[in-house]
């Protein structure tokens, strides 16, 4: 039976799906322990909506990737074992994410106003909020990585952002986030964005170029608008 068990957890696929379920449900207790348990539920799937975003993108262009892994405060994260052949692909992944994860915030949102629960109304605003932030132009993040397909030069806009941000409502996962933007911000300093990826990776016609700006503006104004409306909802709903 010990021999049976062990082989089973060695499996791969088991693996994978013992690492999501398992890094999920220590997300839901973490945030459950300041949030309560509903509101926990709600907010790891909206971040698990938006990660099977990036990893049903990643799939249907046959790139190897993992299922999501969850770090309580941090977030999730999906790995990408095989790269993306231009910066196109790279944006289309990136987009995937705040697209899945607005849908799912929009649902709470419609939730919401149809059984009048203030609890679905405050994981919509989350969740729009969540994905707003995801926007901002500096890789490692989904709008960094969305950007490039424009200039990899947008990410020296991400530092002051991320600076503002930080005055405005303090917070680790700024400072956090800045950790891990750092290098990509260094290299748009420099210019040296393309010495580790492959020849003409960022070189895209203007038509790409447009679309994605024409998707990132029109998202990332989107989510501002409807962050703003719940924010003001939740206002009068709590007083």
């Amino acid at each position: 039976m010990l021999k049976l068990l062990a082989l089973l957890f060695s499996g791969a696929k088991f693996g994978k799906l013992l690492t999501t379920g398992g890094t999920m449900i220590l997300s839901v207790f973490a945030y459950a322990l300041l949030l309560g348990w509903r509101y926990a539920v709600g907010f790891v799937l909206l971040i698990f909506v938006h990660e099977m975003g990036h990893y049903v993108a990643a799939r249907r262009m046959g790139l190897a990737v993992g299922l999501p892994t969850f770090i309580p405060f941090v977030g999730a994260w999906i790995e990408l074992k095989d790269q993306p052949l231009d910066a196109e692909r790279e944006a289309w992944i990136a987009l995937a994410g705040p697209l899945a994860g607005t849908v799912g915030a929009l649902a709470c949102y419609w939730a919401a106003r149809v059984e009048g629960s203030t609890l679905l109304l405050a994981l919509a605003y989350a969740g729009f909020m969540l994905n707003l932030w995801n926007l901002i132009p500096v890789a490692p993040l989904d709008g960094g990585r969305i950007v490039g397909v424009l200039s990899p030069r947008i990410w020296l806009i991400g530092a002051p952002l991320l600076a503002a941000l930080f005055f405005w409502r303090p917070s680790p996962m700024l400072i956090l986030i800045l950790v891990f933007a750092f290098p990509s911000i260094i290299s748009a300093w420099r210019g040296t964005w393309r010495e580790h990826v492959p020849a003409n990776y960022y070189e895209q016609p203007l038509a790409v170029k447009v679309k994605y700006g024409a998707l990132y503006l029109g998202l990332g104004g989107f989510l501002g608008a409807m962050s703003y409306e719940v924010h003001n909802m939740l206002r009068g709903t709590l007083g």
